[in-house]
């Protein structure tokens, strides 16, 4: 048996870009399959039951959906160079920057990738999941009419004339501001060692923010450091040292955990709210739908309605666990912290109706 796994997924995928990157660092032999339509109807839906990607196939022959069970599977496989830490805050700092990456940093992902001057690249990339072999007019024609499904999203992530503005000056003047004076000192997130935090950045901020071509122009005119972690995180020759010691998390992230919890975190709470509600209205139902209607958030003061994503709270639980599990004895460390951040208070969210994956779909559980 071969002990190389496989990695079904794509270039312009934001989340097939957070598993390569884990793989990458992880120092696992790997080959990665691209996700063509023939590969999705032979391989990916007969063995997830679902159309999402990436997909990771083992050496055993399992077939691994959604980049955080991907990493928690290979964690547990192969604890020698571990990348996720054992040390509280650093661990609950790490954990709280992928959920934000992979949830709200989607909303800049899909604005620039949709409403800047990204094309034909883009549609040519969507064609090549159709007619992979075909020239890149082709592609392109074809790939415009897959593309228009992904850009219907656009709205639905609260991305509207209105939000617009605050959202380009939140990721440009905030995200990667902090980012840049970041990784101008340290490696990645917590030291000279990427974490699980690294990989939830690595998906927005590689295939669309990075690789787009206008986002991409974007980021390497104004955040080279960031630029060059984006491309030190997908090197396997790039060297690793250690997380900082002491459990420390850097200053230089403080910006960017308070406004995760200014403005995403209302977000989850009322996630977890609309759920408990609409599992008291459906009560005989235990698959959750993908959405649940809308919701009120706010970004940079401005105010829209977006879906209720209730794939969110089956992240935040793995976060409140997270913290709730810390010893005793370390709590105060990580509650000071937390307070610096404005996000104490946020931590004691009660979930009662907890959900749960089985066969790839979100159910009470």
């Amino acid at each position: 048996m071969s002990n190389k796994y496989t990695l079904y997924g794509s270039a312009l995928s934001l989340y097939t870009g957070k598993a390569r990157a884990y793989l990458i660092n992880k120092r696992l032999p790997f080959e990665e399959v691209f996700s063509s339509l023939k590969v999705y109807k032979n391989i990916i839906t007969p063995h997830t039951g679902v159309r999402f990607i990436p997909v990771l196939k083992t050496p055993q022959e399992e077939y691994i959906q959604d980049t955080t069970v991907i990493i928690d599977t290979m964690e547990k496989r192969h604890p020698e160079n571990p990348l996720v830490p054992s040390s509280p805050k650093q661990k609950l700092v790490s954990k709280l920057f992928e959920i934000w990456a992979d949830e709200w940093l989607l909303i800049p992902a899909m604005h620039y990738r949709w409403n800047k001057d990204n094309f034909p690249f883009i549609y040519e990339e969507f064609g090549r999941v159709v007619t992979p072999r075909m020239p890149a007019f082709i592609r392109a024609f074809v790939g415009k009419k897959i593309g228009s499904k992904f850009k219907g999203f656009v709205p639905i992530l609260g991305i509207t004339p209105a939000t617009i503005p605050a959202i380009e000056d939140w990721y440009e003047n905030h995200v990667l501001h902090f980012l840049e004076q970041h990784f101008s000192t340290h490696d990645y997130l917590l030291g000279a060692k990427p974490s699980l935090g690294d990989f939830g950045l690595i998906g927005p901020l590689y295939a669309h923010l990075y690789r787009d071509p206008a986002p991409g122009k974007l980021m390497k005119n104004i955040a080279p450091n960031v630029a060059k972690w984006v491309e030190r995180m997908n090197s396997p020759t790039a060297q690793h040292g250690d997380w900082l010691s002491n459990d420390e998390v850097p200053e230089t992230l403080y910006p960017l955990l308070q406004r995760i919890f200014a403005e995403f975190w209302p977000v989850l709470a009322s996630t977890v709210e609309k759920l408990q509600q609409w599992q008291q209205q459906n009560p005989t139902k235990n698959e959750v739908p993908r959405t649940i209607g809308n919701h009120a958030f706010s970004i940079g003061g401005v105010k829209e309605n977006r879906a209720i994503m209730t794939f969110h709270q089956w992240k935040l639980q793995r976060v409140l666990d997270c913290y709730n599990n810390i010893d005793v004895e370390l709590k105060d460390t990580v509650d000071e912290m937390l307070s610096n951040l404005g996000g104490k208070q946020a931590m004691q969210l009660k979930i009662t109706n907890k959900v749960k994956r089985v066969n790839n779909q979100l159910v009470f559980d």
